[in-house]
């Protein structure tokens, strides 16, 4: 027997009365079926709701076969009564996300052809897939549209059209439909088949914000937040502003410009750097000698992939076949190991990574990477290795 949807009747509901048909353990979890529910099961890219019955807690709901399937931390009584409450807060915003993703979604349809292929609520964001590129002057206009839907109040119409009635209506779908068909209409905006729960107002969404957009599988993925969570996310990120602003000792408005001035010096220092630790390194260069193998090796603190490769380069320069340099702690180092000229040193990379829990490669000339072993390990394995001419 399918579950009453109460939800279908009324998104608005939060607590209602059931009986429990069904209880089946699964793992650690309870399988609980009612006869009647106003649990929202996941679904068109909506996540299932969240809440009590009684006093067990539900962590998710799904749907087979028109049966509604409670996932809860602890067993009912089969044929008892419960009584259900879902999480509101948490639906509510899901609520308002679902239908402001309809109104963007129909504004873009409308404007610029592109048609969505996937959407999904997520912890961070929601996020809608469109089939074709649009820019972010397009996503902008599609943005401000959304929201003059919001402003105006509108109604949010559900309804379930004949099958004659159907074919005659332009509305936006992923896939062919059929049986019964739920339409949800934003009128001057979004006509669309949806199964999801949505607000009965646009004005009820409070805000339609994209966070940004990427391109994907040939068109676009674009983040957005509405009602709450758009509310809670730019509480946070004006905190974030406001903090930054009094590190720098900027106006809000002015932290891009501080924080690209810090870049830029940043920049200079690290040039600066550079040349010293290049001085030094060529200092230290000079009183470093290879073994009888030709082989140079020796271990350096501090020094960033760039700095390995830059040192030894001036060690090979002094050594007639391989230099090889390291830097971390006892235990795990970064190398790089560098050529003279016309000696390929990726045999001898390959070995040691073999050698000593390695990892890395790269050119004829040149190989980086890092080890999982001791210094007294990497001295005493180099001291018996021999070159081949």
């Amino acid at each position: 027997m399918e579950t009453q949807k109460l939800y279908e009747e009324n998104a608005y509901l939060h607590t209602f009365r059931a009986q429990v048909l069904s209880c089946r353990q699964e793992k650690e979890t309870w399988k609980v079926v009612l006869d009647r529910t106003a649990f929202y099961p996941e679904g068109g890219g909506q996540p299932g709701d969240r809440g009590v019955l009684n006093r067990v807690n539900v962590l998710d709901t799904h749907e087979k076969d028109g049966v509604v399937v409670h996932t809860t931390d602890a067993p009912l009584a089969v044929g008892s009564r419960v009584t259900g409450g879902i999480d509101w807060p948490l639906r509510r915003s899901r609520m308002q996300e679902h239908t402001g993703e309809h109104i963007l979604s129909g504004v873009l349809h409308r404007f610029f052809g592109v048609s969505n292929v996937g959407f999904h609520m997520g912890s961070a964001c929601v996020t809608l897939d469109l089939d074709k590129p649009l820019d972010a002057h397009q996503i902008a206009l599609g943005e401000r549209l959304a929201n003059e839907a919001v402003y105006r109040n509108l109604p949010v119409v559900v309804t379930y059209p004949t099958a004659e009635q159907l074919q005659k209506l332009d509305y936006r779908s992923k896939k062919e439909l059929t049986g019964r068909v739920r339409i949800v209409t934003v009128p001057g905006y979004d006509v669309c088949a949806c199964c999801g729960t949505h607000v009965a107002r646009t004005g009820e969404i409070g805000l339609v914000k994209v966070l940004g957009f990427t391109h994907y599988k040939g068109g676009v993925r674009i983040s957005i937040l509405c009602g709450s969570r758009a509310l809670q996310d730019y509480g946070a990120r004006l905190q974030a502003v406001t903090e930054i602003s009094g590190l720098l000792s900027a106006k809000p408005e002015g932290v891009a410009d501080a924080v690209k001035h810090l870049q830029q010096e940043k920049e200079n220092l690290q040039q600066k750097l550079t040349a010293v630790q290049n001085e030094l390194l060529k200092q230290k260069a000079a009183h470093l000698q290879p073994a009888a193998n030709g082989l140079l090796w020796t271990f350096e603190e501090g020094l960033t992939p760039d700095a390995l490769r830059r040192y030894g380069t001036l060690l090979a320069e002094k050594c007639p076949r391989v230099a090889a340099v390291f830097s971390g702690q006892d235990g795990r180092y970064q190398y790089a190991i560098v050529g003279a000229p016309g000696t390929d040193v990726r045999p001898l990379g390959k070995a040691l990574n073999a050698a000593l829990h390695g990892r890395g490669g790269g050119k004829p000339a040149f190989v980086q990477g890092s080890v999982q072993a001791a210094q007294r390990e990497i001295e005493d394995w180099f001291a018996k290795q021999e070159v081949e001419k």
